[in-house]
């Protein structure tokens, strides 16, 4: 398990347009973790809008085909409870028996509610196995958005979502302060964007270094801020002060007459010793 800013190219992208898109839409990226389970990757991704803060699981196959499920800050929680409980009774079961499957290969099933979305979960045995299917709808919407889980690859989402809850809580509609716009800048063949973000533990901010291909970043905490600066001014100080003697001396390279001063400069110890020394004898 790694966070997408050093995995998969393809949601790396859609991280960079989602970013470009972020002033638009006022949807800002808090966290990522991408798990690989079997033949598939799923992500899960914390956001935040104006509305507040929300999951998005979303899975992708082997054939590239992505399917996204939005959960509710709560209802994420929720989410996590019932994959303990789904993890614990898949544990309980035998190993499978072609000939005790159900009609409708349902092994366990439990409905989540949520404002104007409805989740169904179920546990399914088919001939390729045990897994999780995860459903949601929307009133007036007659399409059904699912994710598949093996069923194997139940602790780990349940784990990894529980590491995403701890950190920014459960509260779905948490009031932020004016938080800054982000800000870019492009370096020769890098781009490093600034993202000011808030959590449980106060402000901080991201700084991402985007190459092709490649993505990093590091988190720095609101109370370090200062000190980083004065870190930073410090080296551009230094760096300014050495170029500019640099440039000092290629626009006055010394002169012919520069150069015998400081010879005869150099040379009047000797000459005086020698003197002194003439005077002895």
């Amino acid at each position: 398990m790694s966070d997408h800013e050093s995995g998969d190219d393809h949601h790396n992208n859609q991280a960079l347009l989602g970013r470009n898109n972020a002033a638009g839409s006022g949807e800002e990226e808090l966290a990522s973790k991408t798990l690989q389970i079997q033949s598939k990757r799923f992500y899960l991704d914390v956001k935040q809008n104006r509305r507040g803060r929300f999951i998005k699981l979303a899975e992708v196959g082997a054939g590239g085909k992505k399917s996204r499920l939005l959960f509710a800050m709560s209802t994420a929680a929720e989410f996590r409870d019932l994959l303990t409980e789904f993890s614990d009774h898949y544990a309980s079961l035998g190993p499978p028996n072609a000939s005790k499957i159900p009609d409708d290969g349902k092994l366990k099933s439990e409905v989540m509610s949520k404002e104007n979305r409805r989740y169904y979960l179920d546990l399914k045995e088919n001939q390729r196995g045990r897994f999780l299917r995860v459903s949601m709808t929307v009133p007036l919407s007659r399409q059904r958005a699912q994710v598949a889980i093996p069923a194997q690859g139940m602790i780990e989402i349940r784990d990894s979502l529980t590491d995403l809850l701890n950190e920014f809580g459960t509260d779905d509609h948490e009031t932020h302060e004016e938080l800054p716009e982000p800000q870019s800048l492009k370096a020769e063949n890098k781009i490093f964007y600034f993202d000011i973000g808030q959590n449980r533990r106060g402000k901080f901010m991201r700084i991402s270094e985007v190459r092709t291909n490649f993505r990093t970043a590091i988190t720095i905490p609101e109370r370090s801020w200062a000190r980083f600066r004065d870190v930073l001014s410090d080296f551009a100080d230094k760096g300014a002060s050495g170029d500019s003697q640099q440039q000092k001396k290629d626009q006055h390279p010394p002169t012919a007459g520069d150069a015998a001063a400081t010879a005869t400069v150099s040379a009047g110890p000797a000459v005086a010793a020698v003197g002194a020394s003439g005077e002895k004898n």
